[in-house]
């Protein structure tokens, strides 16, 4: 393509590249001076061209930077955070992974600011202060210092990195919950999105909207019945919610925040229903009883059974396991955990879908360990599936 002058249309900002403006430099050089000068890739000419053409190339992506942090979908980093807070939003930060250990030494020995490390090097804060009991063991949590999905496998953490006079060993007998990651511009994206599903869609979109912009809230499920049957009904109630009410799950947030935000975006005179009740003062001075409920947690067990083909490496047993945690950790509020793409996910496990390094030979779920099928597994409208290291079994 020729050089253009940068312009904006319908369509969007259209900018010239590097080479169009470095072509159209060469251009009007030999129209000053002649067809024939030398502007060859190894003439001072052409280099000093070339370095002119990438500064002015610099300056236009700059400008196009710019221009696409207009638009949430378009920004990205820090710009995108200033557009979202005109919704009220902000990038959700970065959680700390945990782990429960076990401290042991001579009983009642204090131990003030403590740390211990694990076999990768991470460090993990206890408590300010802990004491060790009159048994000689103290149970404990530890929080990661580093923010993230950060993992330690059972026996992990066996390091004192601070040591303290009576202290004598730690372990840690169950895995790490890890934390999460800061929001990716993605996942910002979406939330915004959903924050701004106003009324123009349905009060439905609205409520849902407004409760996932609260502080802390992770996860939103919201259902109405808008009609007078009471009973289970698989077209009209499936869940067998109260008559033209609405349900909210919410995962995380403040209580008294989540019931305000449903109570001034819900439907006129539509019953809220859940099992946690706040007293939400209007700004009539009238007091409005509004329910919610709290996603009930279901373990996942998983059990996979792979054989190795040409070019298995040990890390792969890990590898599936964390990628089946983090399937099941994305699932939303009453998503159903499907056995096809838990299977896709183990699949995609191989670095070359082509030349594969494993089979799966057998994957079976279920919500207890001795009741796990080969079929999808029903999550029911106010549960969510929790993801637990030490039951994703991987078997070589």
């Amino acid at each position: 393509m020729s050089y253009f002058t940068p312009y904006v249309d319908s369509s969007g900002l259209h900018l010239p590249t590097y080479q169009d403006i470095l072509t159209d430099m060469i251009n009007l050089m030999k129209s000053i001076y002649g067809q024939d000068i030398y502007l060859e890739n190894d003439a001072a000419d052409y280099q000093f061209l070339s370095i002119l053409a990438l500064k002015i190339a610099d300056s236009y992506q700059a400008v196009q930077y710019a221009y696409n942090a207009r638009s949430p979908q378009t920004a990205i980093g820090a710009t995108l955070d200033a557009v979202v807070k005109l919704n009220g939003l902000k990038r959700k930060p970065a959680g700390y992974s945990t782990c429960e250990v076990i401290l042991t030494g001579t009983p009642f020995t204090e131990i003030k600011n403590g740390s211990v490390k694990d076999t990768s090097g991470l460090i993990w804060d206890l408590p300010a202060s802990v004491i060790i009991g009159s048994s000689g063991t103290l149970t404990t949590t530890v929080t990661c210092e580093t923010a993230g999905a950060k993992t330690a496998n059972v026996g992990d953490i066996t390091q004192i990195n601070t040591p303290t006079y009576g202290w004598v060993s730690v372990t840690n007998k169950a895995s790490a919950v890890p934390g999460i990651a800061e929001e990716t511009d993605a996942e910002l994206r979406e939330r915004q999105q959903i924050s701004v599903a106003n009324p123009s869609q349905s009060m439905l979109a609205g409520t849902r909207g407004a409760l996932i912009a609260l502080d802390n809230v992770t996860r939103v499920a919201c259902y109405e019945n808008d009609t007078n049957v009471s009973e289970i009904n698989a077209e009209s109630n499936p869940y067998g919610l109260p008559p033209h009410s609405v349900t909210c799950v919410v995962e995380g947030g403040a209580d008294d925040q989540i019931a305000e935000s449903i109570l001034y975006h819900k439907g006129l005179g539509c019953y809220t229903n859940g099992t946690t009740e706040v007293e939400v003062i209007d700004v009539n001075d009238y007091s409005n009883k509004v329910r919610f409920s709290r996603p009930t947690y279901v373990p996942v067990f998983v059990l996979v059974k792979v054989t190795k083909y040409t070019g298995y490496v040990d890390g792969t047993k890990s590898k599936i396991q964390t990628a089946v945690y983090n399937y099941i950790k994305s699932l939303e509020i009453g998503q159903t955990l499907s056995y096809s793409l838990l299977m896709g996910v183990i699949t995609d496990c191989n670095a070359n879908v082509y030349k594969p390094t494993f089979g799966v030979s057998q994957l079976k779920i279920g919500r207890t360990l001795d009741n796990m099928t080969g079929v999808d597994m029903t999550i029911n409208y106010n549960e969510v599936a929790q993801p637990v290291f030490d039951n994703i079994t991987v078997e070589v």
